[in-house]
């Protein structure tokens, strides 16, 4: 049984605690502490669930007993927390991004390449949407070469995130706290799917902005993306966090003989007229329908490979890709002094 804490008391913490709950009930974990700066958010972890609550997490590893830290901090401080566990040898699951800036990211992939080879301590990402069914399906179908090689793709991310959002956590609009807006904080799934899916990728174009809330943050809420994939297929991407709803997302490949079409569901077009689908999973709970409904999924196969000693496949360097991306992308769209 790994003993897990929490690092980060706020809205993503819910998935995390819903996951280690629901690995207590199998015997594969046990909550043993919370961690929060804030003493009213660290309190009220702690009373929720039973457990010590921390300062820091200099002050969880300090006492010991902990095998895995779970990250759910704003983005500036991922890479921290991250390489303070690490380097105690315990595992991380940090959420997305990796890290808030391209620094912070280098330096967590050769961390977390030296603790693998120093004791098999693990650092795992949650880009939870590759779990999801229809996006697996996704996968195995163009993997598979039935389908003849990908021509093409297409994604859209379109939420709605009010200037209120940004108000209930300041950090959110700031390059300091969130090291981007839109891109960082919600796009960054797509774009890790279509390079998981197409291929590796490089940015041809992009641009990002603040088309709509610019007089309440300093990062984007919209952007484009053209991206060209090994292999030669281009995709296009528009996101924004300025829709009037939380939209599905959308994500479209043609290869030579199909398209492939997710809005959730998955449906394959043959191009001798046969049409496949694959549902999505139904909704656990804490999550929301429109993020997909994986991280339980994804976090019970990091405490897989953890008890097993094998590395999971989502570690620092593979989900260091998407941040290249959206890094790029803001090269072409601020001063360096922003965004770096």
């Amino acid at each position: 049984m790994l003993r897990a804490a929490v690092v980060g008391c706020g809205d993503i913490s819910a998935q995390h605690f819903a996951a280690i709950g629901a690995l207590a009930a199998q015997g594969a974990a046990r909550l043993v502490g919370v961690v929060d700066p804030d003493p009213a958010r660290r309190g009220a972890a702690a009373a929720a669930h039973g457990v010590p609550g921390y300062a820091s997490v200099g002050e969880l590893l300090a006492e010991g007993g902990t095998d895995v830290v779970h990250v759910c901090t704003p983005h500036s401080e991922h890479a921290p927390a991250a390489l303070e566990a690490l380097a105690a040898g315990v595992h991380v699951l940090t959420e997305k991004p990796l890290a808030h800036t391209s620094a912070d990211a280098e330096r967590l992939v050769g961390a977390a390449d030296a603790a693998w080879l120093a004791g098999r301590t693990q650092l795992g990402v949650c880009f939870q949407n590759r779990y999801n069914a229809p996006v697996a399906a996704m996968r195995d179908l163009l993997a598979g070469g039935a389908l003849g090689a990908v021509l093409g793709a297409q994604a859209t991310v379109m939420w709605h995130r009010p200037a209120e959002y940004y108000a209930a956590r300041p950090w959110r609009g700031t390059w300091a706290g969130s090291g981007g807006g839109l891109l960082m904080n919600q796009a960054i799934h797509t774009l890790d799917l279509l390079q998981w899916l197409v291929g590796p990728a490089k940015v041809v174009d992009g641009r990002a902005a603040a088309r709509v809330l610019g007089d309440v943050i300093e990062v984007e809420d919209t952007a484009d993306l053209v991206l060209e994939h090994a292999g030669g297929a281009r995709s296009v991407f528009f996101a924004t966090n300025a829709n009037g709803l939380n939209a599905p997302v959308t994500l479209d490949i043609q290869t030579e003989s199909a398209e492939l079409s997710l809005r959730g569901a998955l449906t394959v077009r043959h191009g001798d007229g046969c049409v496949e689908t694959v549902e999505e999973a139904g909704v656990l709970p804490g999550e929301r329908s429109y993020w997909g409904a994986s991280h339980q999924l994804l976090i019970a196969d990091f405490y897989r490979c953890a008890a097993a000693g094998e590395r999971f496949w989502i570690g620092a360097r593979e989900a260091s890709e998407s941040l290249r991306l959206i890094k790029d992308v803001y090269a072409r769209s601020y001063a360096p002094s922003a965004w770096v």
